[in-house]
């Protein structure tokens, strides 16, 4: 059971590099559509990656790294516990907020870019991070 919470854990993670990149393509897609400089755009999605790879670092190798070590902690381990109830709480406050604010930005550059800026930092940050996944150390 516990694999298969881990499993469960990693699709949950690579869904949200899955949604989030391709949230953040749109919409730097749409603020090309806007002004379209390729230079400008290619900058700002070089700043998202960055700041993702900054964010995996510092944040989520070490929230991943904690969850896979509470699931192997799990003594009669349940098919939703690959995530804390507080986790999906999270997640959902997000989505919502996140959907929201795509709306909101609609049709402002700035607005558009910045927010495409942190979708795209917060997906690589969930891709680079997902090596702890693999790692044997948890095994």
């Amino acid at each position: 059971m516990h694999q298969t919470l881990k499993i469960l854990a990693a699709l949950t993670w690579y869904s949200g590099v899955v949604v989030l990149t391709t949230k953040s393509m749109t919409l730097f897609i749409s603020a090309y559509a806007i002004l379209p400089e390729v230079l400008r755009l290619g900058l700002l999605i070089i700043i998202g990656i960055v700041i993702g790879l900054i964010k995996a670092n510092y944040l989520f190798n070490k929230l991943c790294f904690k969850n896979l070590q509470r699931i192997a902690s799990l003594q009669n381990p349940k098919i939703w516990q690959f995530y804390r109830g507080r986790f999906f709480i999270f997640l959902a406050s997000m989505i919502l907020l996140g959907n929201y604010l795509s709306k909101i930005v609609e049709g402002s550059y700035p607005l558009m870019t910045t927010l495409a800026i942190i979708e795209l930092s917060i997906a690589t940050a969930l891709l680079v991070s997902s090596r702890c996944f693999f790692s044997r150390s948890l095994d």
